[in-house]
């Protein structure tokens, strides 16, 4: 057996990118950048007005002029017809381009406007107040978005903004899925007593979902060797493998075997943690990933995010996701000297970490009510309200 965080970085080890491909804007979402994106322009790409009010020159307040003739209406996307003398200004609404000679805005809550004049009520405006000059927050050429950056909503709207109608990003991993047992059959057929629905092939396509993944291939495989030999050696053409069940000490736990008959090389086998003990890692020709997960449901949760959404951040550039130190809102026994996950929800202000209720690892309820995945380490012993722990998010 080995650490948990030791398993981590000999699965972080083999991460690699699977290759760039270019797509449009509007098939970008969710997927990680492969190139650094610039500025096309200066941006503000003119200086804006940040509020309404009336733009006037800063030189006519120092001359104690404070009545004003309004010259134009300037609408957010108008260009001024010409510009303003001494005594005049704009009437402007937020999100114009200041026209040239103008340097001020004097917010219209402090202007009086009668007839054609503004009379101001305050007269204390510094120059370029409310507004934005052009290219304080970028310059033509600058880097605004980094590679290695997943295309979230914030930066979905710089892209538009910044006129990228497509963008180079990483290839997404060609991943097959198996799942093993004989007493699983699929969801909607029919189940007798001592047979259980097939629930890790959506929680594992659902978590990889998640990650912007689509699954190449799923089967179902009986407890059968040779069975096992023909399908595993099939999916160890893609660049991941993720298998469920048949990975223990059982008489029919047949995969650790028939993976080093197929030429996987074992990374390891079972690591110090409950639940998720069993689990193994390898890596096949051409660098296949290979993950052989436990067959009970919260087994996989927790092999998920310890080793397989790390690996496929790695492999995409993205910072491996770590986690929070918080403190537990209730008391906690510990139950074996092994690193244990649990579930948790954390809430209140100040946050706090409250344990899910889980009756074991093949309980299918899963901690569903949990937000979060916390470690009872080895070294410590039972958890007092307060005692802060490490938390993994499930967002």
């Amino acid at each position: 057996m080995i650490d948990y965080r030791q398993a981590q970085q000999l699965v972080l080890a083999q991460a690699r990118s699977y290759g760039h491909e270019e797509l449009p804007i509007e098939e970008a979402f969710g997927r990680v950048l492969a190139e650094s994106v610039y500025a096309d322009r200066d941006y503000p790409p003119f200086p804006r007005a940040t509020m309404d009010g009336y733009a006037l020159r800063s030189a006519d307040l120092g001359k104690e002029i404070f009545t004003f003739t309004i010259a134009a209406t300037i609408y957010a996307g108008d260009a001024a017809a010409r510009d303003i003398g001494e005594g005049e200004c704009y009437k402007i609404m937020t999100g114009a381009a200041v026209p040239g000679a103008a340097d001020v805005i004097v917010r219209r809550e402090d202007v009086r406007e009668d007839e054609g004049k503004a009379f101001l009520f305050d007269t204390q405006a510094q120059p370029f107040q409310n507004i934005a000059r052009q290219g304080e927050d970028l310059r033509a050429g600058d880097v605004v978005i980094g590679r290695g950056c997943r295309c979230e909503p914030a930066v979905m709207g710089l892209l538009a903004t910044l006129g990228k109608d497509k963008v180079k990003v990483e290839k997404l991993p060609r991943i097959t899925l198996l799942t093993t047992g004989n007493e699983v059959v699929q969801v909607g057929e029919p189940v007798s007593p001592v047979q259980i629905r097939n629930s890790n092939r959506w929680l594992l396509e659902a978590a990889l979902r998640k990650e912007g993944v689509e699954l190449h291939q799923f089967s179902h495989v009986p407890d059968d060797p040779q069975l096992l030999r023909r399908q595993i050696g099939e999916a160890l053409g893609g660049d991941v493998v993720i298998l469920c069940g048949g990975v223990s000490a059982g008489d029919a736990d047949y995969v650790p075997e028939v993976l080093g008959q197929l030429g996987v090389e074992k990374l390891f086998h079972k690591m110090a943690i409950r639940p998720g003990k069993p689990t193994w890692c390898g890596v096949g020709n051409g660098g296949v990933m290979v993950f052989a997960l436990p067959g009970n449901p919260f087994s996989c949760l927790v092999n998920t995010i310890l080793l397989i959404k790390p690996f496929l951040q790695a492999c995409w550039g993205l910072p491996v996701p770590t986690p929070l130190g918080l403190p537990m809102g209730e008391a906690r026994k510990k139950k074996t000297p092994l690193d244990e996950f649990f579930p948790v929800h954390l809430s209140g202000a100040p946050a706090r970490l409250f344990a899910v209720g889980l009756n074991g690892s093949g309980d299918i309820r899963l901690g569903r009510q949990a937000n979060g995945l916390a470690l009872h380490a080895a070294d410590s012993g039972d958890l007092s309200a307060g005692d802060e722990v490490l938390c993994y998010s499930f967002v």
